[in-house]
């Protein structure tokens, strides 16, 4: 049976983020229900994360090519690109004003499997103010329709 996500279907959401900076390390895990979109050849994972009381809309997209967007609309707007290998610039935008960083992408691996259909992001990469390392982020993602 072919699943039709071109007008989105509920997911259910699980997100691990390891955060290591500075000696030491944090990590965070989010069980949500989300959706999942198909469009123009991206998959695209929406979902909520609540951070006392304010919930902050988050997009991945997975792209064909392999590459992966992360985008959070809180109250800091932050779109990270990830690609093997790659480096790319973004930006935080927070109430102070533009910060430019880097994210530096040290393994990428996306899957998907059927019935049920689902998907896996594995991702880890560093993140950089100018030349200097912020810290070693690692997020794994799980969506099941």
């Amino acid at each position: 049976m072919e699943i039709d996500l071109s007008k989105g279907m509920a997911a259910k959401v699980e997100v691990e983020t390891t955060i290591s900076q500075g000696g030491s390390t944090e990590r965070f895990v989010f069980n949500q229900m989300g959706k999942v979109v198909y469009m123009n050849g991206s998959y695209y994972i929406r979902y909520q994360e609540a951070y006392d009381e304010v919930e902050v809309p988050v997009t991945f997209k997975l792209e064909p090519t392999g590459g992966v967007t992360l985008i959070r609309r809180g109250e800091t707007t932050t779109r990270m690109r990830f690609e093997q290998g790659e480096r790319f610039e973004t930006s935080y935008q927070t109430p102070q004003g533009l910060v430019t960083m880097q994210t530096v992408t040290r393994q990428l691996q996306v899957s998907y499997k059927q019935n049920p259909f689902s998907g896996e992001l594995q991702l880890e990469y560093d993140l950089y103010l100018g030349q200097e390392k912020l810290g070693e982020h690692k997020l794994r993602l799980l969506f099941t329709i």
